[in-house]
C-alpha cells in the first residue's frame, strides 16, 4: 500500500466536494431541505433538440396508415447524462406553420436535419434551463404531422393525447415521418403539463376531458369547453362560416389535397341551422368534465368576444363541481395572452405553479388565493375563492317606467309589456347609449344610482317570455354598467394592448431562438357606459336548445338566455341596466325576418350572481336592506375544491 500523504488524502476529498456542489448546481433538488424553486442550472445552448413522430391509431386522412403527429422537443442535455428523468411542458397547435404564435406571430423554423431551431413564445426558453423538456405539438394536418384537421374532434384530441401516451410509455413514436426506427421517452418521469392559448388551449381542454393518465395540470388561456358554443349559442349563430373555413385556414398545403372527405364531413355534420348534431356532442369538453384529472390554471379576457366568456363559466362551473383542483385569472382584456397585459407576474406565477404541479415542489402556490382579477386597466384584485364566498343568485324583475322603452330593473315583480323591432343595424353598444331614451331597437331597465358597489361574479340567466311577429326571430340580453370609466380598449383591433418598441428577455437565448419579446402597455379607452355580459339565442330554440322549430307568429314563448361569465363591480352613484334587444350587430347573425317582438314583463326576470345576493342589492338601491326573496346559490360558489369581429380577424388565434 502506497504511503497517503496529506496531498493523496485531499485529492479524493476534493473530488467529493467538487462532485457534491456540482450535483448542487445541476439539480434543483438538493439534500438540504425540499426546494422550493426550480433555477436556471441548464445549459439552453447546449439542450437536446430532436423531433419523433408519435402514431396516433387513427387513419384520419384514409391513406390505409395510421397517421403520425410530429413532436418537437427541446430538453436539458445534462439530465440524460445523469439518466434523470423530467417532466414536460406541452403545447399542441394547429399553427406552428401557418399562422405563428404569440403576439410577434412566431413559427417553428427548422435546421438542415429537420430539427426546431426556433421554438415559437417563451416556454422553451424560459423552461428548459429550469429542468424541464418543452413539446411543441403539430395538430394532425398541420405542419409536419399527418392525418387530417377536424376541429376540436377525435383526430384534433388524439393528436396530442397520444404525445402524451408515448411520453408515458403507452404509445409509439417514430424518428421520422415514415420510417420504421422506434423512439423512445426514457428521458422523462411522463409527467406533463399542458398550456396553450385559443386552439391550442381548447386541445388541453379536450385532452384533459380523456382522463388520460400522466396529464398533470392544463392552463388553457382563452380555451373552447364547448365547439358548438363557440359558432352558435343557443341556436343563434355567432359567425357566418362554420369550422370548415377554419380548419381549411390550417390545414398543411399537402392536407388540403388528401382531407377532402374530412372537409365534407364537417360540413355535413354542422349545418347552419344551430341545431346540436352528434358532431357537436362529440366536440363538447364539459360533458365529460368527471373524467379530468388534472389541475386547471384557466385564463380568459372578460371582454374576449372571439372565444367568448361563456366557455371559461361553463368549464369553470363543471369542474368545480367535480372537485377538481382549480385557479384563476381574468383580465379586462379581449383574446390576449397574459404574457402580453401582466408579463412579470405571469412568468413568475407560471413558473410556481409547474414547480408544484410537475415537480411537487411545496411553494404555497396552492394556499394562494384561487382568483386574480383585473378591476381595472394593470389593477388588480384577488378572491381567496372565485366566485367568492358570499354570491347569491338573485332575482332582478323588469318593470315598465315612466317612459316606454325605458323601464326600472328591481327586485319587485313588474307588469305590463315592452315592444321593440330587431334592427340589424346596431348592437349592444348602440343601445347602452340610448339607455335613456326611447328607441324602437329595444327595451331597457335600469336602476337608479347606486348608493353602495354591486360585484357580479359568475354566470346569469335571463328569462324572457315573449310574442313575435314573425316565423323567426333572435334574442339578445346584455348587461350594462352605466358610468365613466378607464377601461383597456377591447373593442380596439388589439383588444386592450399597445405592442411596443422595446423588448423583455425571458429566459436563455440562442442565435436562432431569442428569449427577448416586444414589450406592451395597456390600451384604455373612457367611457360612460360598459357593457360587461351578454347572450342570445335563436327564440325557436325555446323548447330545446339543441333544435329550432319555427314559431307562431302572435304566440308568446318563454326562453332562458345564459349570459356570459363575468366579475364585475358596479360602482356607487352607476348605474345596472338590463337591455333585451334582437340582433346584436356583429356579435350574431340576424334572423331570416325581421320582427317586432313584445316583452311579457311578469315572465321576464334576470337570475344575476351578486356578492350579498338580494340584500346587497336592496342596500344599493334604496340605501335599506327589507326583507328579501329568497336566494340560491349558483354551482360552485364558495367551493374551496370544489369576439366582436374586428376587421382582419381570421379565427381563434
Amino acid at each position: 500500500m502506497p504511503t497517503r500523504t496529506r496531498f493523496t488524502t485531499w485529492r479524493p476529498l476534493a473530488t467529493v466536494i467538487v462532485a457534491v456542489l456540482m450535483a448542487a448546481f445541476l439539480t434543483p433538488a438538493v439534500a438540504h431541505g425540499a426546494p422550493r424553486e426550480s433555477r436556471p442550472v441548464y445549459s439552453y445552448t447546449n439542450a437536446i433538440r430532436e423531433a419523433v413522430w408519435v402514431d396516433t391509431g387513427l387513419d384520419g386522412d384514409g391513406d390505409g396508415k395510421t397517421d403520425r403527429v410530429a413532436a418537437d422537443i427541446v430538453r436539458p442535455r445534462e439530465p440524460a447524462r445523469q439518466h434523470r428523468k423530467i417532466p414536460v411542458i406541452m403545447d399542441a397547435s394547429p399553427y406552428y406553420s401557418c399562422c405563428g404564435r404569440g403576439n410577434e406571430s412566431q413559427k417553428k423554423t427548422y435546421d438542415a436535419n429537420g430539427d426546431v431551431v426556433q421554438m415559437p413564445l417563451f416556454y422553451d426558453n424560459y423552461f428548459v434551463p429550469r429542468g424541464y423538456a418543452f413539446v411543441g405539438v403539430d395538430l394532425a394536418g398541420t405542419n409536419r404531422s399527418d392525418g387530417c384537421v377536424d376541429v376540436g374532434g377525435r383526430s384534433d384530441i388524439q393528436s396530442a393525447k397520444a404525445v402524451v401516451d408515448w411520453l408515458n410509455g403507452r404509445a409509439r413514436a417514430y424518428t421520422t415521418r415514415t420510417g420504421n426506427v422506434r423512439a423512445s421517452a426514457t428521458w422523462t418521469n411522463g409527467r406533463t403539463g399542458m398550456i396553450g392559448k385559443s386552439w391550442d388551449a381548447t386541445i388541453a381542454n379536450g385532452v384533459a376531458a380523456t382522463g388520460v393518465k400522466g396529464l398533470k395540470t392544463i392552463v388553457p388561456i382563452s380555451g373552447i369547453s364547448s365547439w358548438y358554443d363557440y359558432y352558435f349559442q343557443q341556436g343563434a349563430p355567432l359567425y357566418d362560416s362554420g369550422p370548415d373555413w377554419l380548419s381549411d385556414y390550417v390545414d398543411s398545403p399537402d392536407a388540403r389535397a388528401r382531407c377532402a372527405a374530412v372537409q365534407q364531413k364537417i360540413v355535413d355534420g354542422a349545418p347552419r341551422t344551430g341545431d346540436r348534431t352528434p358532431f357537436w356532442t362529440e366536440r363538447d369538453y364539459v360533458k365529460d368534465a368527471a373524467k379530468v384529472r388534472a389541475s386547471v390554471f384557466l385564463v380568459h379576457g372578460m371582454q374576449d368576444l372571439n372565444v367568448r366568456t361563456k366557455h371559461f363559466g361553463q368549464w369553470w362551473d363543471a369542474l368545480a363541481r367535480h372537485g377538481v383542483e382549480r385557479k384563476i385569472w381574468l383580465s379586462q382584456t379581449g383574446h390576449v395572452d397574459p404574457f402580453d397585459y401582466r408579463r412579470g407576474a405571469w412568468v413568475d406565477t407560471l413558473h410556481r405553479w409547474f414547480d408544484h404541479e410537475l415537480l411537487g415542489y411545496d411553494n404555497g402556490v396552492d394556499r394562494e388565493p384561487m382568483a386574480d382579477i383585473e378591476r381595472h386597466p394593470d389593477q388588480w384584485v384577488t378572491s381567496k375563492v372565485w366566485p367568492p364566498r358570499g354570491t347569491a343568485t338573485t332575482t332582478l324583475r323588469p318593470a315598465a317606467g315612466t317612459q316606454d322603452g325605458v323601464g326600472t330593473l328591481g327586485l319587485t315583480p313588474g307588469s305590463g309589456t315592452e315592444t321593440f323591432t330587431d334592427d340589424p343595424s346596431h348592437s349592444e353598444t348602440d343601445w347602452a347609449a340610448h339607455m335613456d331614451t326611447p328607441t324602437s331597437d329595444k327595451a331597457g331597465f335600469v336602476t337608479r344610482p347606486l348608493t353602495h358597489d354591486l360585484r357580479l361574479s359568475g354566470s346569469s340567466k335571463v328569462t324572457i317570455t315573449a310574442t313575435p311577429t314573425t316565423a323567426t326571430a333572435h334574442l339578445s340580453a346584455v348587461l350594462v354598467d352605466l358610468g365613466p370609466d378607464t377601461i383597456r380598449d377591447y373593442a380596439d383591433s388589439a383588444e386592450g394592448i399597445t405592442t411596443l418598441t422595446d423588448r423583455s428577455c425571458w429566459g436563455a437565448s440562442t442565435s436562432g431562438d431569442s428569449a427577448c419579446f416586444k414589450n406592451t402597455a395597456a390600451k384604455t379607452a373612457d367611457v360612460d357606459r360598459t357593457v360587461f355580459s351578454r347572450g342570445w339565442a335563436d327564440l325557436g330554440t325555446y323548447a330545446s336548445p339543441g333544435k329550432g322549430v319555427p314559431l307562431t307568429p302572435g304566440k308568446a314563448y318563454t326562453i332562458t338566455v345564459d349570459l356570459a361569465a363575468t366579475d364585475h363591480v358596479v360602482p356607487a352613484d352607476h348605474r345596472l341596466a338590463l337591455i333585451v334587444a334582437g340582433t346584436d350587430k356583429d356579435l350574431i347573425d340576424p334572423p331570416a325576418d325581421k320582427p317586432t317582438l313584445t316583452l311579457d314583463l311578469s315572465r321576464t326576470s334576470a337570475r344575476v350572481p351578486l356578492l350579498g345576493g338580494a340584500p346587497a342589492f336592496a342596500r344599493a338601491t334604496s340605501g335599506t336592506a327589507p326583507a328579501s326573496p329568497p336566494v340560491t346559490r349558483p354551482s360552485g360558489v364558495g367551493d374551496p375544491s370544489g369576439a366582436r369581429r374586428v376587421p382582419g380577424d381570421t379565427g381563434l388565434g
